[in-house]
């Protein structure tokens, strides 16, 4: 009878431990709305991303639909902060800053989609001899830009010296001397506002908000304990419910979850939190959800400058996360993000 009571009142204690909270430490958590609030600020990269591919095809800047992402942007941005209102208490610090993001984005994509319909088709009708040298440098700097987006935030990244770039390495003359004249105007300006913004940007986050942190801490199930991980994964502690590993945060988050999941790990707890996290993906046009998927869609939306392509977004359990990603990661579907917090 003894050893009963010391036995029911060990598993009472384990049932007390585990009740008290999240395996991750408070450090380390972070708010579950976050998971849906972080989406506008990744559309700012899909975004830019598209304008990349687009200008690496030499497709012309006038005909990019700058008001169709914007339109975009605040569609899904509503949509979300219909699904955040539902479950949480409003985070007013994180609305506020998609609110500066998404006008100061409006306001950018605004002339910069006037100039190109105006001064910039011109230009590009007088064109003659394929792109420009400044044409070129434009393209680099917007898929160096979007890398650089995957890791770090967009205030950092370093537009005086690409400025510098412009007018110390980039030939003066050359063919379609009218475009190179109007490209090299048009980046200079761009370059020095966005240097100046990021700066200003930057000390206000700095002033702020603390130094984000550079790796997610999840509690996963299912690997043994001397498993090999994947690349920039470690492990950080050991829990009753699984290991507690941290993996990369921000784009290298979501290779690194596949792999755990396709190693047989199940996620218990991300970030502190064990109910909602949202998935995006990319599914040819005509997808549609069969009963082998059985998440609902929160949004769909096609990609505008890939006709035959459409993100999707999903929020599951984080006990589900594993399979969602292995469906989303298998033809036709393209695993896109898995936005961790």
């Amino acid at each position: 009878m003894r050893a009963f009571g010391w036995t029911l009142l060990l598993a009472l204690c384990c049932g007390l431990a585990h009740a008290a909270g999240p395996a991750t430490p408070e450090a380390d958590r972070r708010g579950e709305d976050q998971t849906f609030l972080t989406y506008p600020e990744w559309f700012l990269v899909y975004s830019p991303d598209e304008y990349a591919d687009y200008l690496a095809e030499d497709r012309p800047p006038s005909e990019f639909p700058y008001f169709g992402h914007l339109v975009q942007f605040w569609q899904a941005y509503r949509a979300l902060a219909a699904r955040t209102a539902e479950a949480y208490a409003f985070n007013g610090e994180y609305h506020t800053m998609i609110g500066v993001i998404g006008v100061s984005t409006s306001i950018e994509y605004g002339i910069k989609s006037a100039y190109e319909l105006t001064i910039g088709r011109v230009t590009e009708a007088t064109r003659g001899a394929g792109p420009t040298a400044e044409d070129r440098l434009a393209a680099e700097v917007a898929r160096d830009y979007v890398d650089f987006l995957d890791r770090q935030p967009w205030y950092e990244y370093d537009y005086g010296h690409r400025l510098r770039q412009l007018w110390t390495d980039t030939p003066w003359t050359g063919p379609d001397m009218l475009r190179k004249l109007e490209r090299r105007y048009f980046l200079t300006t761009e370059f020095a506002a966005k240097a100046i913004y990021a700066r200003l940007i930057g000390w206000g986050a700095a002033s702020s908000f603390d130094k984000p942190k550079p790796e997610t801490l999840a509690l996963v199930a299912g690997l043994a304990d001397d498993a090999p991980l994947p690349p920039d994964v470690r492990r950080v502690g050991h829990h009753p419910d699984g290991q507690l590993l941290a993996l990369p945060r921000y784009q290298p988050f979501t290779p690194a979850a596949l792999a755990l999941a396709r190693d047989g790990g199940r996620f218990i707890e991300i970030a502190g939190n064990r109910d909602a996290i949202l998935v995006t993906a990319l599914a040819p046009a005509d997808w549609q959800p069969d009963a082998a998927w059985p998440h609902a869609l929160l949004f769909r939306q096609p990609v505008l400058t890939r006709p035959a392509q459409h993100r999707i977004a999903v929020a599951v359990p984080v006990a589900e996360l594993g399979p969602l990603l292995e469906r989303a990661a298998s033809p036709p579907l393209v695993l896109e993000h898995v936005y961790d917090y």
